[in-house]
């Protein structure tokens, strides 16, 4: 008879709009546990409030414990700066990492130490596909050989806000929709690394960070934020438009972010997995 697949223990980097959507949706599986949550303010109120009502069982620490049994996967979601602060000493101690923040590797240092931390860690670090689909088809695309790629991201102006757009247009006046930058996926990230993880994963998926073509918009004449991709190559064209959510509590993230968090969890504890 077969063994039941054990529990798999989860440290969760990160209890803003992200981390907490996640723990509302893996909350009622028996198969995943979250047995620490890792934050700068682990004291937080909105922290004990979130693992009182999400994940009673888990731990509010501001890092991993060295000396204390590693947990079967980290999963960041807490933007760029978490990639230095706790991924790559995961990776180092050979604890698989999936990683929300793509937008902190076009920083090619900083994705070749990640590289080689999981490379000396004998670990594993995995970008999720995040606010869009059809990554795993250009993923595969670009085995067949891909002539051409270009991201194209439309946000409400709020969505803008805080960003270096509000230094050269009046985002609140905008009448309808302003082009805010056209260049690589890697300066796209680069200006806007709060906006364009998205950008970045396209890029690491297909033709890279400089080779695949970036244009952002401040529209305001859309309500959720509009992602398309359009690909050629060997493999035939690609046209994907989504236009999705923002998250109520941070319109800068998509909801469908949370939720591709959510099903790469999720599915290690499915018998069959998409």
């Amino acid at each position: 008879m077969a063994r039941p697949k054990p529990m798999l223990d989860i440290a969760l980097v990160g209890c803003g709009a992200i981390g907490a959507g996640v723990l509302e949706l893996i909350a009622a599986d028996p198969a995943l546990r979250v047995g620490q949550v890792l934050t700068h303010a682990p004291d937080a109120p909105r922290v004990r409030d979130a693992l009182a009502r999400l994940a009673p069982q888990a731990r509010s620490l501001r890092a991993l414990a060295p000396d204390a049994p590693a947990p079967d996967l980290l999963v960041e979601c807490a933007g760029h700066a978490a990639i230095e602060q706790h991924v790559l000493p995961a990776l180092e101690r050979g604890i698989d990492c999936l990683i929300v923040s793509a937008g902190a590797l076009t920083d090619t240092v900083m994705l070749e130490r990640v590289e080689a931390a999981a490379r000396r860690g004998g670990a594993q670090a995995r970008l999720l596909s995040g606010a869009v689909g059809a990554i795993d088809a250009l993923a595969a695309a670009r085995l067949g050989g891909l002539e051409h790629v270009r991201y194209t991201g439309r946000k409400p102006p709020r969505a803008w806000q805080g960003t270096a757009a509000e230094q050269d247009w009046d985002l609140s006046a905008l009448q309808q929709a302003q082009l805010i930058f056209s260049g690589s996926a890697r300066e796209a990230a680069r200006r806007f690394p709060k906006n364009a993880n998205v950008a970045a994963t396209v890029a690491l998926a297909s033709l890279g960070l400089d080779r695949v073509q970036v244009q952002l918009y401040a529209d305001p004449a859309i309500s959720g934020n509009l992602h398309r991709i359009d690909a050629r190559g060997g493999f035939g064209e690609l046209s994907l438009s989504l236009q999705g959510r923002p998250l109520a509590s941070n319109p800068k993230t998509s909801a469908l972010t949370v939720y591709s968090v959510a099903r790469a969890l999720l599915n290690h504890a499915q018998a069959i997995a998409i």
